[in-house]
């Protein structure tokens, strides 16, 4: 399988506000910009498989809720990132 697929967040500050993946960063990032409030997306180490990324995805979000009282970041709206 082709390792084509960025693992990105976006931030506001320090805050996470929205975890994702894609294979198009810069399209990705014009597309949110038209509806959410963020400073910044951050790129998150080398690209992987999409499998390899939606496991990522999920294992963040996980690991923010349990940081963060159950929230999730504000603009995700559900565990999978889906």
């Amino acid at each position: 399988m082709a390792k084509d697929t960025s693992k990105y967040v976006l931030k506001q500050g320090n805050k996470i506000v929205y975890v994702g993946i894609t294979n198009n960063p810069e399209r990705r990032e014009a597309e949110h910009r038209q509806d959410k409030n963020f400073d910044k997306m951050e790129l998150v180490g080398r690209k992987s498989t999409r499998d390899g990324a939606e496991q990522w995805e999920a294992d963040r979000i996980e690991t923010y809720m349990k940081n963060h009282a159950g929230e999730l970041p504000k603009y995700n709206q559900n565990t999978s990132g889906k």
